[in-house]
């Protein structure tokens, strides 16, 4: 059973992750990852949604954690990482998700390497 972070708890939306897994992120392109095993372990671990094509090839492959309510309350907004292409950095993941994610739990400074501000997005 995926745990959720904050929000899970009280019927309220919990933090989640979106996988981008369309033309570059998740394919052949992205040489030396177990692209399968990335969602597997994610899906496994947090609220997880694989989406087409998010419009950043060069950042692939892309995770977006998106924050709980409780975390969008409090002023948290979706949190874009690109090159995610690691084990560890998968892991990370899910253990800040399990903090709560954005607006509730702080960023680990190992994720400030790979987030990103994605084109026509503003960071407000």
């Amino acid at each position: 059973m995926a745990r959720g972070g904050a929000g899970a708890r009280d019927g309220a939306a919990p933090c989640r992750v979106v996988v981008c897994r369309d033309c570059c992120c998740g394919s052949p392109k992205v040489t030396g990852v177990d692209h399968a095993a990335q969602t597997a372990r994610l899906r496994a671990e947090v609220p997880t949604r694989i989406s087409e094509c998010l419009d950043v090839c060069d950042q692939a492959n892309v995770i977006v954690v998106q924050p709980s309510a409780e975390g969008r309350a409090a002023g948290g907004r979706p949190v874009w990482l690109g090159l995610v292409n690691d084990a560890d950095a998968t892991e990370d993941i899910v253990t800040w998700v399990h903090a709560g994610g954005p607006g509730v739990a702080p960023r680990p400074d190992i994720l400030d390497l790979y987030a990103f501000t994605p084109p026509g997005r503003r960071t407000s």
